[in-house]
């Protein structure tokens, strides 16, 4: 690979540029890489990154299709909007996602949430995960919710997806199982090994808790026509709710 995969301008000057860099930098491809996905050239794309560019439509399009991600996510026009605004896709279809497939599309970190049951009720929480050894690894605060249901091994669900709006299709995943802390130093220092998630929410969130699923399944929405479609494909009926 390239040595331009691991290039990081000391400051992009547009938001536009700071997104490409990031998310080319998180599959790990060049400039040279993103340049033939998208039919322009690895000056162009280093521009983008770098410069206060001024794109058109057409080639944004393509650039997000390299990127593998959206428009509307590269120029962070839904940046402060809950997703899922757009009309529904034209013969969209739901399909079952295999366990196999649920664990590559949770893609070894991100943000999920977490359904816990409190002493208010039920709650939900935004949490940075790790997969390790198939266990969602996530930490918290001694004192949080989270934190007294891993004491007692109490069940949980865990969710992650992500939406492609441009195309209206999209995916989900859902965890079930029981959650505990780890203590253990062999098992801790397996996990910090693997790389210890970090929490967007800042520091004192030192307890590590797994979640060891004892069901994983997955949803899919496809959209005939849309990228990562496969030719030919129909809707075959409504599907289950």
């Amino acid at each position: 690979m390239n040595k331009d995969a691991d290039r990081n301008p000391p400051h992009a000057t547009s938001d536009l540029g700071r997104r490409v860099a990031a998310r080319r930098a998180q599959l790990g491809l060049s400039c040279e890489d993103v340049a033939e996905r998208a039919g322009s050239t690895p000056g162009y794309v280093a521009y983008v990154e770098e410069q206060v560019p001024t794109p058109s439509i057409e080639f944004l399009v393509r650039l997000a299709n390299a990127l593998e991600t959206t428009v509307q996510d590269l120029t962070g026009y839904r940046a402060d909007l809950a997703p899922g605004g757009v009309h529904a896709g034209h013969r969209a279809r739901m399909e079952e996602v295999g366990e196999a497939e649920c664990w590559e599309l949770l893609d070894g970190h991100g943000v999920g949430r977490v359904a816990v049951e409190g002493r208010d009720g039920l709650a939900v929480f935004p949490v940075n995960y790790q997969v390790v050894e198939r266990e969602i690894v996530f930490t918290t605060a001694a004192d949080s919710i989270l934190a007294r249901a891993s004491a007692s091994g109490a069940e949980v669900a865990f969710e992650e997806d992500r939406l492609d709006e441009a195309f209206s299709q999209g995916w989900s995943v859902l965890l079930v199982g029981s959650v505990r802390r780890v203590s253990d130093e062999t098992a801790v220092r397996r996990i910090m090994d693997a790389g210890r998630p970090e929490p967007w929410a800042g520091e004192g969130r030192d307890t590590l808790v797994t979640l060891s699923p004892r069901r994983v399944t997955g949803r899919r929405i496809r959209v005939p026509g849309a990228p990562g479609t496969p030719s030919g494909s129909v809707a075959q009926g409504p599907s289950r709710a």
